[in-house]
């Protein structure tokens, strides 16, 4: 490839090569092909990259990484390696339907700044159910931060935003990288920081663009619950939110994560930190109860069932 494309795209991946090749051919079958994908193997795994050797596409390459750094550390080597206008990322665990870029290209163009971060929705997909995310599209001048963490009712899904469906200029990515070392919420992080500069804008797509695989019997970050670490990144990063965004984080995400320890301390902990610090709702007071008075799977079933989601 001599030219430059228009996109490029970034996958971090590491000892799944079944996983990537799903889907860098779901890249590859995009309605529009002025794209290249880069794949950043997150430190020596042979298997991978000979099940990417076997892919004749000169749009592909491939970096492996010397160690171990993570996926952010992976997606800025991506980002800085890209040759396209735009990057979009994407997860290796996860898939693109094939109009993914041109919708979200329609979009880009369109935007009323600069700088747009292109999101969309996406099918919701794990063994239990199925159900499109997130259920509404930002209001006319919602603070990004209450979209993305206040609820409207019990249960999380009604603003969002996952990484396999950020699509931006390539510049933003240099600009804004990131956050190496963060396990949770990375690309909330990214977001929320990203939209802090006068010339970015947050876009939802309406169309649900991206498959997110969530297979609760493997292996994957957003499974885990490093409630600790979570808090403290929430401290440190307060100036990201409005106070009433704030709050909801604390008693949605971060109870979410630290509720399985029942610990009455930790309870009064995040409950003291969203009153001091935040504004909280009554939909957050009662989100904060029923997370922490009911088990995770109980929850669970009563989202899918009152949602009406099924598989």
């Amino acid at each position: 490839m001599t030219s430059a494309p228009e996109v490029s795209v970034v996958i971090p991946t590491r000892f799944r090569p079944d996983l990537v090749l799903r889907a860098v051919t779901g890249v590859l079958a995009q309605t529009m092909d002025d794209l290249e994908v880069i794949v950043v193997v997150d430190g020596p795994d042979e298997d991978t990259v000979t099940a990417l050797a076997a892919l004749p596409d000169p749009r592909l390459r491939v970096l492996v990484q010397p160690k171990k750094g993570g996926a952010p550390h992976a997606r800025n080597t991506g980002a800085q390696a890209a040759r396209g206008r735009w990057t979009a990322m994407l997860d290796d665990d996860d898939e693109w339907l094939p109009g993914k870029l041109e919708v979200q290209l329609k979009l880009a163009y369109s935007a009323r700044r600069a700088t747009p971060i292109v999101a969309s929705r996406l099918v919701n997909r794990t063994p239990r159910a199925e159900s499109i995310m997130p259920r509404r599209l930002p209001d006319p001048d919602e603070p990004v931060s209450e979209y993305l963490t206040v609820r409207r009712g019990l249960f999380y899904g009604d603003g969002f935003i996952q990484t396999s469906t950020i699509l931006a200029p390539t510049e933003l990515f240099h600009r804004v990288p990131f956050t190496v070392g963060l396990r949770r919420q990375q690309e909330l992080d990214w977001t929320l920081r990203a939209v802090r500069h006068e010339d970015v804008e947050l876009i939802v797509a309406p169309d649900a663009l991206v498959v997110w695989h969530q297979d609760e019997n493997r292996e994957r970050i957003s499974l885990e619950m490093p409630w600790r670490q979570q808090f403290e990144w929430s401290q440190r990063s307060r100036e990201l939110f409005t106070p009433r965004a704030y709050a909801a984080f604390l008693m949605s995400v971060v109870s979410s994560m630290a509720a399985p320890t029942r610990s009455a301390k930790v309870f009064r902990e995040l409950l003291g930190e969203a009153r001091t610090h935040g504004r909280p709702g009554a939909i957050d007071y009662l989100t904060f109860m029923q997370i922490w008075a009911l088990p995770a799977e109980v929850r669970h079933a009563l989202r899918d069932k009152v949602l009406g989601r099924g598989r």
